[in-house]
């Protein structure tokens, strides 16, 4: 009920930073850009990710909580790289999976990362207008340039092994194409632990780590984004 009640001018910096990146990755797709039916469909999936991915934090911050006492090492990273981030980036995974593998439109490998990148940037909108209307525009203005991009960033890594599986796959080669499937749900869903493990830490010097360790995500890929468009084929 408290987004009803929202300001349009939250909503909208809520939305804008995802819907920016949504442009620019479907932009990158030069070979075939794919169906608006389709692209919709996994930026709901994105959304319905976020309240399952809810669902199995709490469980999992359940079961935390009677192994480990909440202040110890072993719960926060346990909480940050299975809960979390192995929480939200295998919703978005089994959601991505389930719409796109046997999808016709999926017939190069930069369609896995477009696929990606959409499901895990309706998560991000989704999750940020939930954060926005509570916290305000300043949160909005923060994740902007933290949390929204972090999402993408986890969705070209997802997608560029996801990619690799399909044509791995298509070519005949099963066993190397289950491998690059669990990379592309293991790498994003690390990187998503590193990035919730830094952020959480309150200690002097972690708060340029993060921002270091952002910026280094960030940078990387990007290039891999404009790699693997410049090298996409059909399979």
């Amino acid at each position: 009920m408290r987004l009803l009640f929202c300001h349009p001018i939250l909503i909208a910096a809520a939305v804008i930073p995802a819907a920016v990146l949504l442009v620019r990755v479907y932009r990158a797709d030069r070979l075939e850009r794919e169906p608006f039916g389709l692209l919709l469909g996994l930026v709901l999936r994105g959304i319905l990710a976020t309240v399952l991915a809810l669902v199995a934090e709490r469980a999992g911050e359940l079961v935390l909580s009677i192994l480990f006492a909440e202040d110890s090492l072993a719960y926060r990273l346990l909480l940050c790289f299975v809960v979390v981030g192995g929480a939200e980036e295998g919703t978005k995974y089994l959601l991505l999976k389930r719409r796109t593998w046997n999808s016709p439109s999926f017939d190069c490998q930069f369609d896995g990362v477009v696929y990606a990148v959409f499901v895990s940037l309706g998560f991000a909108l989704w999750e940020n207008i939930g954060y926005v209307a509570m916290f305000g525009l300043s949160t909005a203005l923060l994740r902007a340039v933290t949390a929204v991009p972090g999402h993408a960033c986890f969705g070209v890594f997802m997608g560029m092994w996801y990619g690799a599986a399909r044509r791995e796959e298509n070519c005949g080669y099963p066993g190397l194409s289950r491998r690059s499937r669990r990379r592309a749900f293991l790498i994003p869903a690390l990187l998503h632990g590193c990035y919730d493990a830094i952020a959480m830490t309150d200690r002097q010097y972690f708060g340029w780590i993060f921002v270091l360790f952002v910026l280094g995500m960030f940078l990387a890929a990007n290039a891999l984004m404009k790699r693997l468009s410049r090298e996409d084929s059909y399979i």
